[in-house]
């Protein structure tokens, strides 16, 4: 029985929800500079959107062998379904600390959920629309490609403006262990 696309995408927010949720503690559990580059590291807004980044860009990977290759503009909405959801959760977070000032938890947990089904939503909605509009599938995935690169290094290396700083330790990024330098030194000598 052919599944629909409301199905799969139904799929796609439980399995980025389950999967975001274990990447928020997935680092704390292993202290490994490779698992750093997809979990979370500390409490900045950078960090939790990592959380939606990646299970939503590796479901997109698995979506497209199943039913993707029958949508033309399939890594188009999926790129556009990422960036809705990647701007969402600094978005939300920041109007409802900015009117409320510090928000509980649960109502922070509760922006990356809705920021993900927003983001499934709005992709399915893309999907099923008539009009194809323009599609740049390769410079869709090559732009995945871009963001997830720019989430490695600032991993590391993150700039020092208030989304990137962690509000309990006032920290940026995660501290480069010895073990962490020598990985970033071995991939950039790979490319470069």
């Amino acid at each position: 029985m052919k599944r629909s696309i409301n199905f799969w995408q139904g799929i796609g927010f439980i399995a980025v929800s389950l999967l975001g949720t274990v990447l928020h503690f997935l680092y704390g559990w292993t202290d490994s500079s490779i698992v750093a580059l997809f979990s979370a590291v500390n409490e900045s807004t950078w960090e939790h959107m990592k959380l939606l980044f990646f299970p939503m860009f590796l479901f997109a990977t698995a979506e497209y062998f199943i039913i993707g290759k029958n949508y033309e503009n399939f890594w188009t909405v999926k790129l556009k379904g990422v960036l809705i959801g990647l701007l969402l959760i600094p978005t939300y977070f920041y109007t409802l600390n900015g009117v409320f000032g510090k928000t509980p938890d649960w109502v922070n947990i509760a922006i990356f959920f809705i920021a993900v089904a927003v983001a499934f939503l709005s992709e399915t909605v893309m999907l099923k629309g008539k009009k194809q509009g323009f599609r740049f599938e390769k410079l869709a995935v090559v732009t995945l490609f871009i963001i997830a690169g720019l989430f490695f290094v600032f991993t590391f290396y993150p700039p020092r403006i208030p989304i990137f700083q962690d509000p309990i330790s006032n920290s940026f990024g995660l501290a480069v262990s010895r073990g962490a330098y020598l990985l970033l030194i071995s991939v950039h000598s790979m490319y470069w």
